[in-house]
């Protein structure tokens, strides 16, 4: 698909991000609607990118900073568009949408509330911190000293992928 070519597929493009926006019903960073995006329709990311900077020219969506994060959300013109423009978007991308979203957004809810850096203080001294975010409030956090930075990369990489059974087991012990 050339970003110059069919008007048609360009507009098909927008709507169906506009329809996304709109089904997720609250604010979302950048990476998050890419996802979702992805998972209905296989767009090129440089594309994304240009529907998105079209519909916020057009004031269809808005972007904003919240918690040094940029979340995009669709508004009352988006939403207006979105009726108008509906048709044209795939019965196929639209029947994706309505049924594989909920476990596709679930997924990356996970993903973006499940975080840990690491930070060096010398070559033998390391933070970690580990969090759990939930609606834009920390639910959890730690932090703990690592003795090298390998050390700290494995703390950080168990809590990205095991945070959802360490975090019950850290909360029973430090609650008896």
């Amino acid at each position: 698909m050339k970003l110059t070519s069919d008007s048609e597929t360009l507009a098909e493009k927008k709507a169906l991000i506009l329809y996304i926006l709109n089904k997720v019903s609250k604010p979302i960073n950048n990476d998050a609607l890419l996802k979702l995006v992805i998972s209905i329709d296989n767009m090129n990311y440089f594309y994304f990118q240009q529907f998105l900077l079209d519909l916020l020219e057009n004031k269809y969506i808005i972007n904003y900073e919240k918690d040094r994060e940029s979340l995009y959300e669709i508004t009352n013109e988006g939403k207006q568009a979105l009726t108008l423009v509906k048709d044209i978007i795939p019965g196929i991308s639209k029947f994706r949408v309505d049924n594989n979203f909920k476990e596709t957004l679930g997924k990356i809810q996970n993903e973006l509330s499940i975080s840990s850096d690491f930070i060096p203080h010398s070559e033998k001294e390391y933070s970690v911190k580990c969090k759990i975010v939930e609606n834009n409030q920390i639910l959890f956090e730690l932090q703990v000293f690592a003795g090298s930075r390998e050390q700290a990369k494995i703390i950080s990489d168990n809590w990205n992928n095991n945070a959802e059974k360490l975090y019950p087991q850290i909360l029973d012990i430090l609650s008896h």
